[in-house]
Parts: C-alpha cells; sequence; structure tokens
C-alpha cells in the first residue's frame, strides 16, 4: 500500500490534512470525541463546536473542519503547547508510534521558531501558532493517521505549493514562504516550490506534521492502483484553483523494488546488555532494521557483526550513536536493493474467556501464496491478561484469522 499526498496547487495546513484523512477514511467522530476529551489541556480555550461537512471548492467535494472557539490567551509557551499535546495523547492511549509522531510534530515547530529568533527552545513563545488550532491538528492527524493504520505504510510527498507575496503575523510583515516554513523544511528531504497564488498555501503547523508524516519527496504519482482519494479543504477560497489538499490510497502490486543503506560495524568488546540497550536505542530514531551475528575474526577473536538497514537521512544519527555507545573505529556503508512485498494491515475484535481484545495483523500475498503475521504485542498481551502460553495464543488467532478470511494458512 502507497499513500500519496499531493499538495501541489493549494499547498498545506494543518486542517487541510486532518480533513483530507476524514474524507480519506478516517472516524470523524472517534476525532470529535478524542479532541474534546483533551481540551482540558489548555485550560484557556474553549470548544464551542466542531464538526467536519462536505463542502464545494470550485467544484471539487471536500471535507471541511467546522471549529468554533474561545481564548482568553494570544500567546503561550512552545513548551506549554508540547505538554499539551503529549499528554493528550497518553490521555488517549494511542500507540508509542503515535505518540513518538504527534511529539516530533510540535518539537519541530518548536525547533524552528528556537533557530529563527537565536533563542533555546524553553524560551519559544507561539502567537499564530499558541491557539489550541494546533492542538487540534496535530492531535486530530495523529489520531486519524492511528486509526487508518498509515504509520505502517509508505508515504510519498509530491512538491509542496508554498504561494507566493507576503505574509504578515505578530512579527510584521516578512515575504511568503514564511521563515518557519522554510526553516522546518530545511530539515527535511521534501520539495517545495512557488505559484502565483500572492496568498500564504503552506502554514508552520501544516508544515511540522507534513515533515514527520514522510520524509519520501516525489516529482511525479508512483504506478499504483487507486483503492481511495481524500480532498481536506482550507478555509481560503481561490478563482483560479480549488484550495484542496488530495491524498491518495492505492496499492503498488505485489512487490516493489527500493534501496536502503546498510551500515555495518565489527566489535569485540561489547557486552550483551550493551547490545540489547542499541538495539533499542538505534530502533528508536528510525532504523527499518538490525540485527547482531556472533563470529570469529583473525586470530580466533570472537565479534559480533552489527548490522543496520535505515534511509539516507538516519545515517548520521545511527552512525553516532554506534561510534558513541560502542567504541567501533569504523563503518561500512553500503546501498542495498531491497524487494517488499506488499501488504495489507488489518484488525478485528475478539472475546477470549470473558475478556475483549483488539487483534492486528498485517496480510501479504505472493504468487498465488497467503501469509499472516499477527502483531507481537497483541499476542503478547493476551498471553499476559489470560495466564496462556503465547504458542497456544498464536495458534487460537491463526484460526480465527482463517475464519475471517476464509484462507488457509501457508507455511
Amino acid at each position: 500500500m502507497v499513500i500519496v499526498v499531493d499538495p501541489q496547487i493549494a499547498g498545506i495546513s494543518g486542517d487541510m490534512l486532518l480533513c483530507s484523512l476524514v474524507d480519506l477514511g478516517a472516524d470523524k467522530n472517534q476525532i470529535v470525541e478524542g479532541i474534546k476529551k483533551i481540551e482540558k489541556f489548555l485550560p484557556d480555550s474553549k470548544i464551542n463546536k466542531i464538526d467536519f461537512q462536505k463542502i464545494q471548492k470550485n467544484g471539487i467535494e471536500s471535507t471541511e473542519l467546522i471549529l468554533e472557539i474561545d481564548e482568553k490567551i494570544s500567546e503561550r509557551k512552545g513548551v506549554e503547547i508540547k505538554n499539551a499535546i503529549i499528554n493528550s495523547v497518553n490521555e488517549l492511549q494511542l500507540s508509542d508510534k503515535a505518540r513518538s509522531f504527534a511529539e516530533s510534530c510540535i518539537n519541530s515547530l518548536i525547533s524552528s521558531e528556537s533557530k529563527i529568533h537565536g533563542i533555546s527552545e524553553d524560551s519559544v513563545h507561539f502567537h499564530e501558532a499558541s491557539s489550541i488550532d494546533t492542538l487540534i491538528d496535530i492531535v486530530g492527524v495523529t489520531i486519524a493517521c492511528e486509526k487508518l493504520k498509515l504509520f505502517e505504510e509508505k508515504i510519498v510527498c509530491l512538491p509542496v505549493s508554498v504561494g507566493s507575496g507576503t505574509v504578515s503575523f505578530s512579527h510584521g510583515t516578512m515575504s511568503n514562504p514564511a521563515s518557519a516554513v522554510l526553516q522546518i523544511f530545511k530539515n527535511s528531504n521534501l520539495t517545495i516550490k512557488g505559484n502565483n497564488a500572492n496568498e500564504e498555501l503552506t502554514t508552520p503547523t501544516g508544515a511540522c506534521i507534513l515533515v514527520n508524516l514522510t520524509d519520501n519527496s516525489v516529482e511525479h504519482y508512483p504506478s499504483m492502483n487507486i483503492s481511495s482519494i481524500g480532498y481536506g479543504a482550507g478555509q481560503k477560497n481561490f478563482e483560479s484553483f480549488s484550495n484542496v489538499l488530495k491524498i491518495v490510497q492505492g496499492n503498488q502490486g505485489k512487490t516493489e523494488m527500493d534501496t536502503v543503506k546498510i551500515l555495518e560495524t565489527n566489535v569485540d568488546d561489547v557486552s550483551g546488555e550493551i547490545l540489547g540497550y542499541l538495539i533499542e536505542k538505534i530502533m528508536k530514531v528510525g532504523a527499518k532494521d538490525i540485527s547482531i551475528y556472533p563470529g570469529i575474526t583473525k586470530k580466533g577473536r570472537p565479534t559480533n557483526l552489527i548490522s543496520i538497514m535505515c534511509d539516507d537521512e538516519k545515517i548520521e544519527t545511527i552512525t553516532d550513536i554506534l561510534v558513541l555507545e560502542t567504541g567501533t573505529l569504523g563503518i561500512r556503508i553500503l546501498d542495498s536493493n531491497r524487494l517488499i512485498v506488499s501488504r495489507t494491515n488489518h484488525s478485528f475484535s475478539l472475546t477470549f474467556e470473558g475478556k475483549s481484545f483488539e487483534i492486528n495483523y498485517k496480510k501479504s500475498t505472493y504468487k498465488g501464496k497467503t501469509h499472516f503475521k499477527i502483531e507481537f504485542e497483541d499476542l503478547k498481551n493476551i498471553s499476559e491478561t489470560l495466564d496462556k502460553p503465547i504458542r497456544d495464543v498464536e495458534l487460537f488467532l491463526r484460526k480465527e484469522i482463517e475464519k475471517i478470511e476464509d484462507l488457509q494458512w501457508v507455511n
């Protein structure tokens, strides 16, 4: 499955992205209920009305956010917004990936302001971004991506239209795009472009969410079979184009190819405890995979080969960790082509011995053979909750999935 974010014409804002995900299929009621639960974390702001509705934008039916709020203040410290977002995702019991995504979004916004003004991140104050809008956009998108299981999918982005002209805000008037938008995109691989709209088309909030959703920039749509399309409406109206963000979801077929980096190093004086910690730390910063292999080197010395798979933009971060944590004096960096079998994410609810569980699994089909893989955390949860061997739990769930899919397991 591949997700294409298309901001080529109208750019992107936080509410446009949220609306496009609702239009794509995210449950608007879950998002509205979630946001109502978390408005308490910004006590000087009150949400009077929040909803989503269908609207026509220059002939394109799209989804628009209806939001009415009262706010007693016009400025907040960035750390206050950050704490509200962290408290919100914890309150909603979202996954670790969702929590990390939401926190990274606000970190990008705070970091950009810190760099622009030459102050510490703890000293950053938001003006336009101080509104509860920012909380709604970041947490709302996080909920939508979690429910649509987009954190597990490949997401690419076409060039981002930023508009032209000037933009006026709390610090006065400056050329568009604003410094915050430029700073956010500076730290990503995404491509921006101007047009003759003479308006701000991409907002700092939209930019900070987008760069954390994907760092994969493409010039054209990839080859794909389209399964669904979401149109998210912006608040402005333009005569010459529809102010709509488009998100397209599709399938790229049975297999696809991509290129990854392989980082390798040998260590012979690092304990198992440190290696275990290393695996956790490297996966946390965005590695795709890590393996450690025991071996024998010259003069019969025992060694461990550390092999890490990652994207280009993670090389510096991961090499820093490798050198600092292991003391290695050299790292091999290799290009590797990777064949990826197309897979889809599925979930279902199950009552087992009087208790309810949510089960997630991946399904892939290759040359007529179907494979399933149940999320280990779900197996572990059931095993610990019911005090049953994990192998017995897996066998039971496989039989349940066979009934749902009406397919036979392929080992």
